[in-house]
């Protein structure tokens, strides 16, 4: 009985069943983190508005859930497609502290009775991924130039 030091604790086989539908699921979860984004956004201004001492910003749940969705995907990515995941998993990482980051700014915002500005690192940080995300899965669109040129 011979073991093999680098065994994964799911099956990888799974995961390469869907291998070709990842890139889509990526582009999708970033999609729906922009949406999240968004609604997270306008609760924590109606939050600052109403004013209640007692009651500061709270984290939006589900922008938090795409975020760790966006994260686990990007993670299946990595382990299937390693150089196109490794760079997709590097920038939702940075995406995913600069979420942390934005949100605790606007707790400072908050608490401290100051406008709530918008996300904008975390917005620069979104369209990145956006764009790799796209370049990922609609990457047939630019293969014959992409050839071309490499």
């Amino acid at each position: 009985m011979s073991t093999v030091p680098l065994a994964f604790p799911f099956p990888v086989g799974a995961l390469e069943s869907v291998s070709g539908q990842l890139p889509y699921v990526v582009m999708a979860l970033v999609v729906v983190n922009f949406v999240t984004r968004f609604l997270a956004h306008r609760t924590h201004v109606a939050q600052a508005a109403a004013g209640d001492d007692d009651e500061e910003l709270s984290r939006y749940r589900p922008h938090e859930a795409s975020n760790v969705l966006l994260l686990l995907a990007s993670l299946a990515f990595l382990v299937v497609e390693p150089h196109g995941g490794m760079v997709m998993s590097v920038l939702v990482l940075g995406l995913f502290l600069t979420d942390f980051f934005e949100y605790e700014s606007r707790r400072v915002e908050a608490r401290n009775d100051l406008t709530v500005e918008q996300p904008k690192s975390s917005l620069v940080a979104s369209g990145l991924v956006f764009l790799y995300a796209g370049f990922q899965s609609l990457f047939f669109v630019v293969q014959p130039i992409w050839n071309a040129i490499v």
